[in-house]
């Protein structure tokens, strides 16, 4: 795996993704070479949160721009970061952009709770025998090349408003997988740190209990609009008890 260490101060706004840029590692990192380099990351600059793209790099890049630009609850007016003539205008200009989308994520007026997620993403039996098959094989949706941004967030979930995402209407939109991502924190101590065009990855310090695995089912059976095939279901808890990690679609026809 080859690492590219691009510094905060020199990060460019047409870098990798933007001025967070951080880190781009190809071709086709393994998830658990990705895992320790966050937590690598993690550990040399623990002020910040660190976010790692999944699948489909230039997809969810292009997604993220019109999801940021035609969602009038958390597009800017301004032309923030136009003209911008050095690497530290671009980071404050990124910086400018991120606290506007978490004000709006964190505001009374546009927040989504998690109960409103219910039935919101349909499913097929196909859909949920993709998310066991992901699980099993999380490498099998990463792309070749991964992109690690570095934010100033204080809070794993507020990583969610450095790359907004959803854009299509059948898809989950950024303030319904914020409302994923503070339950899965809050229930299950799952803390996010990757974001696809399809997929949100999520991981735990540890194994979740086998109690805890079937009230997470439950709660993905409820969201994800479908019980499915009870194989499929139990395909995935079986998985969840092997593996930190936990990656859900996020878009309609989210399958690999």
């Amino acid at each position: 795996m080859k690492i590219v260490q691009i510094p905060l101060d020199q990060a460019v706004s047409d870098g990798p993704i933007d001025a967070f840029s951080h880190m781009v590692l190809s071709p086709f990192p393994r998830m658990q070479e990705i895992l320790g380099c966050l937590d690598e990351q993690r550990a040399a600059f623990p002020s910040d949160r660190f976010l790692c793209t999944l699948d489909d790099l230039n997809q969810c890049c292009y997604t993220s721009m019109h999801a940021s630009s035609d969602d009038e609850r958390i597009a800017l007016d301004a032309d923030v970061g136009e003209d911008m003539s050095s690497p530290a205008e671009a980071l404050a200009a990124r910086c400018t952009v991120l606290t506007h989308v978490i004000e709006r994520l964190e505001s009374s007026e546009h927040r989504v709770e998690w109960s409103a997620l219910t039935g919101s993403l349909r499913c097929s039996d196909q859909d949920i025998w993709a998310l066991s098959e992901v699980n099993d094989d999380p490498d099998s949706i990463l792309d070749e090349v991964v992109c690690i941004q570095r934010v100033p967030v204080m809070r794993e979930d507020l990583l969610i408003a450095a790359l907004p995402n959803g854009y299509f209407e059948a898809d989950w939109n950024i303030f319904q997988n914020h409302a994923l991502t503070r339950h899965l924190r809050d229930r299950y101590s799952y803390r996010l740190f990757g974001i696809g065009a399809s997929w949100l990855g999520f991981q735990r310090d540890d194994l979740l209990a086998s109690d805890d695995i079937l009230e997470l089912i439950s709660d993905l059976q409820a969201v994800y609009g479908s019980q499915g095939s009870t194989e499929a279901w139990s395909a995935l808890s079986d998985v969840l008890r092997l593996r930190t990690t936990l990656l859900l679609g996020y878009t309609e026809d989210f399958r690999v």
